[in-house]
């Protein structure tokens, strides 16, 4: 298939099949739609780093639209299901998106982000049936050309983290503007060099699209000539249904997903053949060490983990045999050379807790912040994104906190001050702190230490209220799972919280 970034692969391989629905989408089919997407890309008059959004679940034209930004030289991004309107609008507003391409399945988020007359000047496109005031992507897309664009080159999607300000910032790589295979295909070179990725393998992602690794392992899949089966929503035993049907090779998790299925009932466990499966890579969260270790116990020495940040600043890898030798860590560096520092910029020693930085590491700007990208730079060169941790003797490096203060709850990065902005708005609040305590199945649950203007007003009923509130405010995940009333909360005569004392109170209490 010339111009095609799937090399030399069968156009009548499946690259994709969607579970449960069993949709199936060839590579001829898939490469025909991408070049289609490009086309009307070009014709709404985006360029070369242009920017598009897709809102969408996962869906089979989920790839079409990423591979068809990708040829184009566009910016795309991924915009989480769950955000509020506000939060949507603020990300599309802040990355300046042209175009927006939203499924029906999510009509409502996309109604609230039409009511912005400045959102999208190139134009609103529905998957299926298209609601007042969005056109059928399915009718624009029908009448462009199957062939490629005449000045195909390699986009990138941009991706966001939190801002100094609780909101996200958006981390924009800069686009090469070379030709089609080209781009550093980190996860695919993994796949392919670590973990013995072949044409015809097939690849299990279980997680949203939307998010950084699922996107980014999926396409990496196909330029490596792979199957990619996606779950429209993740079910533990859905999960091993389609592993055993397809005969999954690679699959990808975060923490959340081993634990969910380590609950099923000992018979349903047993049901399914899961011998094809060579490779389970889990990230995006620290993995409890029971919870590793019951999932090696029963998959075998085949979980392979990563450690990263949506920056791409450095990366580590650990294989389950190493793990078993260095529990809890996160493994030997792949990308950058790690060191870590206290707080004052000094270099520590093996054992010694600090900041964890990467020499080396990948360049990145945080979109329209040049003062937050500066930050993330030292002396030396290196960058960090503010983990703590610490590197042992033998250089493995073992992480003490995901951030500072990020709280990490089913392999999602909630951020604590945009919660604490919201709840103090609350008239009965007076001062709030927002911490993850540990839960067995989310990793971490988000709770809420409030200090009350009227403290005897403590009590189930204002709990109860104060999480109702959030949720007019907040996505879903981000509302506080749990509400403390602790009385005076620890801050610094200067007014910062003592974040780690206040957890430490919470947990003790």
């Amino acid at each position: 298939m010339p111009h095609s970034p799937f090399g030399s692969v069968d156009p009548a391989q499946p690259a994709v099949v969607v579970e449960p629905s069993g949709e199936v989408v060839t590579y001829g089919e898939l490469d025909a739609r991408s070049n289609q997407v490009a086309h009307l890309f070009r014709d709404r008059g985006l360029t070369a780093g242009s920017c598009v959004a897709i809102l969408a679940d996962n869906r089979a034209e989920y790839f079409e639209l990423a591979w068809g930004a990708q040829r184009a030289g566009l910016y795309y991004i991924g915009i989480n299901a769950h955000l509020t309107d506000d939060e949507a609008a603020y990300i599309l507003r802040d990355s300046g998106a042209q175009l927006v391409v939203a499924s029906d399945a999510l009509a409502a988020l996309a109604d609230a982000l039409l009511a912005d007359p400045e959102l999208a000047p190139r134009g609103r496109l529905m998957l299926g049936t298209p609601r007042a005031g969005w056109e059928s992507y399915e009718r624009q897309l029908s009448s462009r050309p199957r062939t490629p664009i005449p000045d195909e080159s390699e986009g990138d999607f941009l991706l966001y983290s939190s801002g100094t300000t609780g909101r996200p910032k958006g981390i924009r790589r800069p686009l090469s503007g070379l030709p089609l295979g080209s781009h550093p295909d980190v996860p695919g070179r993994w796949l392919r060099d670590l973990l013995g990725f072949v044409p015809g393998d097939v690849y299990l992602s279980p997680a949203p699209l939307y998010h950084a690794a699922p996107l980014a392992w999926t396409m990496s899949v196909h330029r490596s000539g792979g199957t990619v089966v996606v779950l429209e929503l993740f079910d533990p035993e859905l999960a091993l249904a389609a592993i055993e049907r397809h005969r999954v090779t690679h699959s990808q998790w975060v923490p959340t997903m081993f634990v969910r299925m380590l609950k099923l009932p000992a018979d349903v466990r047993a049901r399914y053949t899961l011998s094809s499966l060579r490779h389970a890579v889990h990230a995006a969260a620290p993995c409890p060490v029971e919870v590793k270790r019951a999932m090696i116990d029963w998959w075998g020495p085949i979980l392979f983990e990563f450690y990263s940040s949506t920056e791409g600043v450095g990366a580590t890898i650990i294989t389950a045999e190493e793990w078993l030798r260095k529990p809890g860590s996160v493994g030997k560096p792949i990308l950058g050379r790690p060191y870590i520092t206290d707080d004052d910029g000094n270099e520590l020693p093996a054992g010694e807790t600090g900041t964890v930085w990467f020499a080396d590491s990948g360049e990145f700007t945080y979109h329209g912040d040049p003062g937050k990208t500066a930050a993330t730079r030292d002396a030396r060169g290196g960058a960090s994104v503010g983990d703590t941790g610490f590197l042992d003797d033998d250089g493995y490096l073992f992480l003490t906190d995901r951030r500072t203060h990020l709280i990490i709850s089913g392999g999602v990065n909630i951020y604590p001050r945009e919660i604490e902005d919201v709840l103090l708005m609350h008239p009965a609040v007076a001062d709030v702190g927002v911490v993850g305590l540990p839960d067995p199945e989310m990793g971490e649950r988000v709770t809420a230490a409030v200090q009350l203007e009227h403290p005897e007003a403590a009590g189930p009923e204002l709990a109860a209220e104060l999480i109702t509130f959030a949720r007019t405010k907040l996505a879903g995940f981000k509302v506080p799972r749990d509400i403390r009333f602790p009385g005076q909360l620890p801050r610094t005569p200067t007014g910062k919280m003592r974040k780690h004392e206040l957890k430490q109170q919470l947990m003790n209490s």
